[in-house]
């Protein structure tokens, strides 16, 4: 049974609300620190990512298949929404793509902790550091990109379809008649 109208624009909006939930959960660049609780909020945030994604697709493949099959035709509501679900797969992927990143600088880190003090050491924490705030900072802004983009298609109202016939264009004014006298 397909969705109403309101339907589709709240699973729009749920999407969005998980989206930025999952942003909001990163750390801000002065809260970023290498340590094991950032390890465990990348890792509880990478699986949430994950399966949001796998929604999207598995989402969008599903309602795509469905209006292969139907024999009617989908209002705007259904393609705005389809489309709209299809294209926050792309910056959600990209997020998920910073939060590896951002795994891995973590890593580095970690390695670094490990090694022997001295300038070369400093600068590579410091470099390894920015980076690290680099890929969190760009998988929130994807992460706000696709939430904004839902939002967009959920608050994007079809025109309303008129009520009865088409109105029939005004006749055109009728020439003046010359008088004869």
């Amino acid at each position: 049974m397909p969705l109403s109208d309101p339907d589709q624009r709240m699973l729009l909006h749920d999407v969005a609300d998980r989206l930025n939930s999952v942003a909001d959960q990163l750390p801000l660049p002065d809260q970023i620190h290498p340590d094991p609780a950032l390890s465990e909020i990348l890792d509880d945030e990478v699986r949430h990512l994950a399966r949001l994604l796998g929604f999207l697709a598995g989402e969008s493949a599903f309602r795509y298949r469905a209006t292969a099959r139907s024999p009617a035709r989908p209002t705007a509501t259904v393609r705005r929404t389809t489309l709209a679900l299809a294209s926050a797969a792309a910056p959600t992927g990209l997020a998920l793509s910073a939060l590896g990143a951002a795994i891995y600088h973590l890593g580095q880190l970690a390695d670094l902790a490990d090694q022997a003090p001295g300038p070369a050491r400093t600068r590579a924490i410091t470099t390894e550091h920015h980076q690290l705030v680099d890929r969190l900072g760009d998988s929130r802004l994807h992460l706000a990109r696709a939430a904004k983009h839902l939002r967009a298609a959920a608050d994007t109202r079809p025109p309303p379809a008129a009520s009865g016939p088409a109105a029939a264009p005004a006749p055109p004014a009728a020439p003046a008649r010359r008088s004869s006298r």
